[in-house]
C-alpha cells in the first residue's frame, strides 16, 4: 500500500495550474537535450569531432553497461526516500547542477585525439547519463503519485511534453544558427543547453515542491529489490508499456539522426534548408501532444495511439519514395517547388503522429503502477527512463554501423555511393515503419487489460 496523501485532483484550482506549469517546466531542458542529442550529437561525433560512423554509434552504447544498472538502483533508492519534501524533489535539486555542466561538456572537442578524446566522450556522455537519471527518474514518477485521476495525469503527461517539444523547437532553431560555425558554435549550444537544463530543473523541482511534499508516497513496507523484479515480470500492463516506449522512442530516435542526412543527401537540400525544415517537424510535433491529448481525453488513449501510430506508418513509407530536388543548389527554383511542398507536408505530418511517442506510453505508465501491491513509481519509472536512452543509444549505434556498412562517409557529401543513399532512406522510412507497427501490435489487447483493472477516475483505454 501507498502513505496515502493529498490528491491533486481535490486541490484548489491554483495550486493545480502551479503544478501543471512547473511539470511543464520540468522537461524543458531535457527536452532541448533530447532534442539536440538526437538530431546533432551523432553529426557532431562524426563532422566535428572526426569519429568514424560506427564508432560515434557505439559511444552512448558503452555508457548503457553502467546505465543498466544505476537506472534502476536510484529508481529504487527513490522508493525508499524519506524527506519532507517527498521522495522525488529532492532528487531533482541534487541532480540539477551537474546535468548542466555535463550537458556543456557534451559539445567540446578536446585538444588530445586518438584513444584519449574517445576516452573523454565515453565519460562526459555517462556522467550526462547519470546526471539525467538522477532529474527525470524522479521528476517522470511524480504523476501517478500527485493523483490518481486518469485524465488529469494525461494532462500533466500533455504539459510536460508541450515543454518539452517547444524547448526541442528553441534548442533546434539555435542548432540551425550556430552548428554552421562549426567546433565553435556547437560548443556555444552545448552552454546555453546546459543553462537551460539547470535552470529549467531547479524552477520545476521549487514548483512542485508544495504538492509533492503532500502527495501519496510509497509505503514504507518496500519489498527487496529483486522480488520486486520478479513482480514486474509478471505485471502485463508494466510489460507491455516498456515495450511500447522501446519500439516507438527508438523510431522516433532513428528518424532524429538521420533526418539531417536524409534532407541533405538523399533529397539534395542545401543544409541550410536541411537544419531549417526541422523546425516545422518540431512545432508540429507540439501540435500533435495536443491533438492526440484531446483525442485520449474524449475517446481513449488507445484509439489515439493507433490512429497517431497508423498515420506515422503510412508517413515513414511515403518518405521512402520522395524524390530527389531536381536542383541542388537553389531549393526554391521552380523545378523544386512541387517535391518541396510534399516533403513540407510529409515532415509535419510525421511531427504530429510521432507526438505519439512523447506523449502516449507515460500516459499509460501509471496503469502498470497502480497494478502493484506497493506502487513502486520510482523503481517503475526507472525502466523507462533506462528505455528512453536504451532506445536513443541502440538507434544511434545501428544507424552508424549500417551507414558504415552501406560506405556511408560524412566527407562525401552529396557523392555517397548509392547503397549509402538507399540505406539512408530505409533508416528514415521502413525501419522506423516497422518499429511502430510492432509497438501497435504489442497494445492490441489493451482494452481488455483494462477492463480488468479497478477504476480510476478515467477510462480503460
Amino acid at each position: 500500500m501507498t502513505d496515502t496523501g493529498r490528491d491533486l485532483h481535490t486541490a484548489p484550482a491554483p495550486l493545480q495550474r502551479r503544478v501543471l506549469l512547473a511539470y511543464g517546466v520540468g522537461d524543458a531542458g531535457t527536452g532541448m537535450a533530447s532534442a539536440l542529442v538526437g538530431f546533432y550529437l551523432f553529426v557532431f561525433y562524426t563532422a566535428v569531432a572526426g569519429l568514424p560512423a560506427w564508432l560515434a554509434g557505439t559511444v552512448l552504447m558503452v555508457v548503457r553497461l553502467w546505465d543498466v544498472f544505476s537506472d534502476q538502483l536510484i529508481g529504487w533508492l527513490g522508493d525508499r526516500t524519506r524527506h519532507r519534501l517527498g521522495p522525488r524533489v529532492p532528487w531533482m535539486l541534487w541532480g540539477a547542477l551537474p546535468l548542466g555542466v555535463s550537458m556543456a561538456l557534451m559539445w567540446w572537442v578536446p585538444p588530445f585525439t586518438g584513444p584519449w578524446r574517445l576516452a573523454w566522450f565515453v565519460l562526459i556522455a555517462a556522467l550526462f547519463q547519470m546526471s539525467y537519471t538522477l532529474v527525470n527518474l524522479p521528476y517522470s514518477a511524480l504523476p501517478a503519485e500527485l493523483t490518481a485521476n486518469v485524465p488529469l495525469r494525461t494532462r500533466l503527461v500533455s504539459a510536460r511534453f508541450s515543454g518539452s517539444v517547444f524547448a526541442s523547437l528553441v534548442g533546434l532553431l539555435l542548432g540551425a544558427s550556430l552548428t554552421g560555425q562549426g567546433a565553435t558554435g556547437y560548443g556555444r549550444l552545448g552552454l546555453v543547453a546546459g543553462l537551460v537544463l539547470s535552470l529549467g530543473s531547479l524552477v520545476s523541482a521549487i514548483g512542485l515542491a508544495p504538492a509533492a511534499a503532500t502527495c501519496s508516497r510509497p509505503s514504507p513496507q518496500q519489498s527487496r529489490l529483486l522480488p520486486q523484479l520478479r513482480s514486474l515480470g509478471r505485471n502485463p500492463w508494466f510489460l507491455r508499456v516498456v515495450a511500447l516506449y522501446l519500439l516507438l522512442w527508438s523510431a522516433l530516435q532513428l528518424m532524429q539522426p538521420v533526418a539531417i542526412l536524409y534532407l541533405a543527401d538523399a533529397l539534395h537540400l542545401p543544409a541550410a534548408w536541411s537544419k531549417g525544415l526541422l523546425i516545422p517537424f518540431q512545432i508540429s510535433a507540439l501540435l500533435g501532444i495536443w491533438i492526440w491529448d484531446k483525442l485520449a481525453a474524449r475517446r481513449s488513449r488507445l484509439l489515439a495511439l493507433q490512429i497517431g501510430g497508423s498515420a506515422w506508418i503510412l508517413l515513414c513509407l511515403l518518405a521512402i519514395l520522395l524524390p530527389v530536388m531536381p536542383i541542388s543548389a537553389e531549393a526554391l527554383a521552380a523545378a523544386n517547388r512541387g517535391p518541396l511542398l510534399v516533403l513540407l507536408v510529409s515532415l509535419m505530418g510525421l511531427g504530429i503522429s510521432a507526438a505519439t511517442a512523447y506523449l502516449l506510453p507515460w500516459s499509460f505508465l501509471p496503469d502498470a503502477i497502480d497494478a502493484e501491491a506497493n506502487h513502486p513509481a520510482g523503481l517503475i519509472t526507472a525502466f523507462l527512463v533506462q528505455i528512453q536512452k536504451l532506445g536513443s543509444a541502440l538507434s544511434v549505434f545501428v544507424l552508424g554501423w549500417l551507414l558504415s556498412w552501406s560506405g556511408y562517409q560524412a566527407s562525401l557529401g552529396l557523392a555517397q555511393p548509392p547503397q549509402a543513399l538507399l540505406m539512408i532512406r530505409l533508416c528514415m522510412g521502413l525501419l522506423p515503419a516497422l518499429l511502430v507497427g510492432a509497438g501497435l501490435w504489442v497494445m492490441r489487447d489493451w482494452g481488455q487489460l483494462g477492463a480488468q483493472r479497478p477504476a480510476q477516475g478515467g477510462d480503460g483505454g
